[in-house]
């Protein structure tokens, strides 16, 4: 069976001043604290979120 595909993230922007759907975004990709590296799976889904705050993170090439 293969491994997964993952992706890493990293917030590189403060979530304040923007709306409270894209805070629960963050949450939700298990990001918490600003420059923090997370590794998430590959999914449609999970691409879809980072797409909604792209502003805010940047995929880490590994």
């Amino acid at each position: 069976m293969a491994d997964k595909a993952m992706i890493a993230l990293k917030q590189i922007k403060s979530a304040i001043g923007y709306n409270r759907r894209q805070r629960a975004t963050l949450v939700g990709l298990g990001i918490r604290r600003l420059h923090q590296v997370v590794k998430v799976e590959d999914t449609p889904s999970v691409r879809g979120m980072i797409n909604k705050v792209s502003h805010l993170v940047v995929v880490i090439e590994e």
